[in-house]
């Protein structure tokens, strides 16, 4: 039995998977070890020679059933889970780059990503960071030492939206592994694959889980690169499907070595959050694009970000690609405004960090998240000092809007 529909692919793939007792969804598996009576089968399980468990840092069938499902939505040939996105975006770093090698990134990143490149240079790592919206720019970066490109699909927070198509394809022809962080669309709204991603990163404690109460990443592999090809895959992972290649390393080297694990508990509250995703994102993005188009056109606000606006720079882009244009919206207030004074005139919305959360949260990007960042780097991101960041949630339109109305009429 198979079913095309997102949400009903959603809602039933725990149950059609075969669910012990006849359970509609997967159960809550907390052991740690897991025994065999036979000393073979253990010996099997970690040879890779019989599907199995053997320690929870690894897998457990909960972590299963929640990469089945990531992997269906990803349209993938697998997938792993990670106790946070930074887990899987650092796992994928590590173990599929070393010393010596190259990577071209968007410089229009989440913060904590542009951290980690920092990192990376310690380790002997080239990076080099690029406006990305443009593939020539991802193009002309390009070394005889570079193995990877990574980016995102709409940059946060001032929105930019890279070239995905034209990338990919450069990607296709350099024999590039191309990364995107799906996180700000996620798989209802954007599929990489479409494009030629080689793997599929994605925060799952943003607009998967959508409730803000449990933290997760995956990692998931297309099946479009050629890892038979890629010189960084260690001898003893080239057995079996070269298809395979690529997740196996990551996770042998990333869940296994680094112990980068997803608890049980947190991936069932991101399974069964998922069931409701695009229901949420259809009201969070109708709710972003009123706000948008209400504070694009009011005397208070200088500026807006925000992908579904025709001023966008890409505006058509995104109409091409997306499904819907997201719901990350930002804005500039005009001089004089205070942007924190601002944000405490506002009752529904909420003071806080982080992303795809059912309550509208915002915050001043320069002064927090993107702090440490520096003047310079904001700068190079598109990011201005009076920025504030906006995550807009699934309450009523019109009380979302005549919450920022009544706030800028007092400011």
């Amino acid at each position: 039995m198979s079913f095309k529909g997102f949400t009903t692919q959603l809602v039933h793939c725990d149950r059609l998977a075969g669910v012990e007792e006849g359970a509609v969804h997967a159960p809550i598996h907390n052991s740690v070890p897991y025994g065999y009576a036979a000393t073979q089968d253990l010996v099997d399980v970690f040879q890779g020679k019989q599907v199995g468990h053997a320690y929870a840092r690894q897998s457990t069938p909960t972590l299963d059933y929640l990469q089945r499902k990531i992997a269906m939505l990803d349209e993938s040939v697998a997938s792993l889970v990670f106790g946070t996105g930074m887990a899987a975006i650092g796992t994928v770093f590590l173990t599929l780059l070393k010393a010596g090698d190259h990577i071209v990134a968007s410089r229009f990143l989440f913060g904590n990503t542009s951290s980690i490149f920092g990192t990376l240079k310690g380790y002997g790592i080239e990076v080099t960071l690029v406006d990305a919206t443009s593939s020539d720019a991802v193009e002309q970066a390009c070394q005889a030492n570079t193995k990877m490109v990574f980016i995102e699909t709409i940059a946060n927070p001032a929105t930019q939206i890279v070239d995905l198509a034209g990338i990919g394809k450069l990607c296709e022809q350099r024999g590039l592994v191309y990364v995107v962080d799906n996180t700000l669309t996620s798989s209802y709204l954007f599929q990489p694959k479409s494009v030629g991603a080689s793997l599929i990163i994605t925060s799952l404690s943003k607009y998967v889980g959508g409730h803000g109460n449990a933290l997760g990443g995956s990692v998931s592999d297309t099946g479009l690169f050629n890892w038979s090809a890629y010189p960084n895959i260690f001898e003893g992972y080239r057995s079996g499907d070269p298809k395979m290649w690529g997740i196996n390393q990551i996770k042998k080297k990333g869940l296994r070595d680094f112990g980068g694990a997803l608890s049980s508990q947190a991936a069932h509250l991101l399974s069964v959050g998922a069931e409701t995703m695009a229901l949420r994102m259809e009201r969070q993005c109708a709710n972003a694009l009123a706000l948008a188009k209400m504070l694009d056109e009011h005397p208070k606000v200088a500026k807006v970000y925000y992908p579904g606006l025709a001023s966008h720079p890409q505006h058509q882009r995104a109409s091409d690609l997306f499904k819907h244009y997201g719901a990350l919206v930002s804005f500039d207030l005009v001089d004089g405004i205070n942007s924190t004074e601002f944000l405490d005139k506002t009752n529904i919305v909420i003071n806080a960090t982080h992303l795809g959360d059912n309550r509208t949260l915002a915050l001043p990007v320069a002064q927090t998240i993107y702090f440490e960042m520096g003047l310079e780097a904001r700068q190079a991101s598109g990011i201005s000092e009076t920025m504030i960041r906006c995550s807009i949630g699934i309450e009523d339109t019109e009380d979302l809007l005549n919450d920022f109305e009544q706030a800028l009429a007092s400011s």
